[in-house]
């Protein structure tokens, strides 16, 4: 059994739309107390496909991630226990060879675009919230980071924007909102909600 006083958040919501803002900002204002899971790290390892046809896939399709091994590392950090997380490689669309170990913390917070949508993940969360960001606004913050962080070109990022990222967000990530308790809008600019997100997670680990 889990300790009673830990509690696990799973936050989605579309590409660019401020999660992992806000679950930064929750880890940032509960220090220790909380720990980190995003499901990014979690893709399934495509090391031994060819790298053109690696960049091809859709990777916003539930198809693309290790759901098993991410629900199993989960359930090891409910009941306790320690887990090494996998390291993810997003230049190269592969998982690397290393791992990073993660504590049981009272405050696990899982951010992904899919957290939502798997049934069996989205039980494992105690506190379920969707973040819901106008479409727009997504797609900048998308051409930024991707651009920017992952070494993209404008070209690769709109291309997988349209034929991908766009029509999986309407079929699984949109309509994963219907199963969270708690809905913020504008993501990590809606400071208002986050002050009242960690108060009251606050209250629940001490409580």
């Amino acid at each position: 059994m889990r300790d009673p006083a830990s509690v696990f958040v799973g936050i989605a919501g579309g590409t660019g739309s401020g999660k992992t803002t806000i679950a930064q900002e929750i880890c940032r204002a509960l220090g220790e107390a909380a720990t980190l899971i995003p499901q990014d790290a979690y893709y399934l390892d495509l090391g031994d496909i060819p790298f053109a046809e690696r960049a091809t896939l859709n990777f916003d399709h539930p198809s693309a991630c290790d759901w098993k091994l991410l629900k199993e590392q989960i359930a090891e950090l409910r009941a306790g226990r320690p887990i090494l997380k996998p390291v993810y490689d997003f230049r190269t669309h592969s998982r690397t060879s290393d791992t990073v170990r993660v504590d049981p913390r009272p405050a696990v917070i899982l951010e992904g675009i899919l957290v939502l949508e798997d049934p069996e993940l989205r039980d494992m969360m105690d506190l379920r919230i969707y973040v819901d960001t106008d479409a727009d606004v997504r797609l900048l913050r998308r051409l930024q980071r991707d651009i920017q962080e992952r070494g993209r070109t404008l070209e690769s990022v709109a291309q997988q924007y349209l034929a991908s990222v766009r029509p999986m967000h309407a079929m699984f990530v949109q309509p994963s909102m219907s199963h969270a308790d708690i809905i913020i809008p504008e993501g990590g600019f809606n400071r208002k909600a986050i002050t009242v997100l960690v108060a009251g997670l606050k209250a629940l680990i001490e409580g």
